[in-house]
């Protein structure tokens, strides 16, 4: 990580600790003014608690021309863009993804979709996709890519708690954290009234919306797979399923979440602020909402597709898109989910410890106030 930017932050955040106008705005400020001084691991934990809503950049003072410059979601989007790079493995890909991201995708669909469609000519056998291409086939190619990147992620995120200091996890500390996540409650601002990420003048919680639409169709596109490889192995019901089974309700309504999620996301993006965000990765960040939108889609025009002579095609296409999406997962912006809820992990943990020490000190008062008397 550079020591350039990681003592702008430093500074920035002495300047914010002094003034603590934006203290309700999201975790990061409780998180700051928290801290004295901030070691490389303060930092790196405060740029990925940091959900760059840009609340605090349009409601601070200090901002340019004035002399202390404050722009803190630009230097913290920095900051976790390379807290992410470093601790990517192997680490080279994290920042090429993030430099050429949107050309990576694109790439890679066309790549992995040219093998599958060179795959047709492996013996098949079975009923719909499996007339095509056979589950064992299938099996195959999908578990070592879905196998490798999980250890890729677990690699980076263990380098990352060791940076962040992070100590023995506790239930009651993923719980937090996942409750936070799944009402983006660091989107919402610092009165529910939402982000002023696209006009500095008015809140909106569209931002927030988009987030949930895409995490949440991604969530049921992954239980439909899922319900589908337990119908398939447990109960003997391989595919095809029809339209009012589990796989099919879960899949066809999380690709339409998705799908409209991402094309949102795209949207928003071209309405947001550059110089608020890490510009260098803008290409990246196109290329994550791109491999997304591209599995969503094809996936539903793959079920459209069904007994038609464009199944063919559309398997190979949905395919290519799933499979880049798996192996490039640790290198592109999906690996932010990990690292922000191990950021919110971290920074329950923070508060519980501060709660005992501050329970602790509270009860030593008391017990020292009745001896007294």
């Amino acid at each position: 990580m550079s020591i350039e930017l990681k003592d702008e932050a430093r500074r920035q955040a002495q300047i914010c600790n002094s003034c603590r106008y934006c203290e309700g705005f999201c975790s990061v400020f409780p998180a700051m003014h928290r801290e004295r001084m901030f070691a490389d691991g303060d930092i790196t934990q405060l740029a990925n608690l940091c959900h760059n809503c840009q609340n605090c950049f349009h409601a601070c003072q200090y901002t340019a021309p004035h002399e202390f410059d404050i722009n803190l979601p630009q230097i913290l989007a920095k900051l976790r863009q390379e807290s992410w790079e470093d601790h990517a493995w192997p680490r080279g890909m994290g920042k090429a993804f993030h430099r050429n991201g949107t050309l990576i995708a694109v790439a890679a669909i066309v790549g992995v979709a040219l093998l599958f469609w060179a795959a047709r000519s492996l013996p098949a056998g079975g009923e719909g996709f499996y007339a095509v291409m056979s589950h064992n086939v299938m099996i195959a190619i999908f578990l070592p890519a879905f196998i490798l990147p999980l250890v890729s992620l677990a690699v980076g995120l263990r380098g990352y708690w060791r940076t962040v200091g992070g100590t023995r996890i506790q239930i009651s500390d993923i719980t937090e954290a996942f409750g936070s996540a799944a009402k983006m409650r660091n989107l919402s601002g610092g009165h529910g009234e939402g982000c002023n990420f696209e006009d500095e003048d008015r809140f909106s919680q569209r931002r927030r919306v988009l987030h949930q639409m895409v995490m949440y169709g991604f969530l049921l596109c992954f239980a439909s797979t899922s319900s589908g490889t337990i119908l398939h192995y447990v109960f003997d019901m391989p595919a095809p399923y029809s339209l009012l089974s589990l796989p099919k309700l879960l899949g066809v309504s999380g690709g339409v979440i998705l799908s409209l999620g991402t094309l949102g996301m795209m949207w928003l993006k071209t309405r947001g602020i550059p110089s608020l965000t890490d510009e260098r990765v803008r290409g990246g960040e196109f290329g994550f909402i791109l491999l997304l939108f591209m599995v969503s889609t094809t996936g539903l025009l793959l079920y459209l597709a069904g007994g038609t002579p464009l199944l063919e095609s559309m398997l190979v296409v949905h395919l290519g898109a799933v499979l880049a999406f798996f192996l490039l997962t640790p290198f592109s912006k999906m690996a932010h989910g990990f690292y922000r809820l191990a950021a919110l992990i971290r920074d329950a943990q923070v508060k519980r410890d501060n709660d005992v020490v501050t329970g602790s000190a509270g009860a030593e008062a008391r017990l020292g106030k009745s001896m007294r008397q």
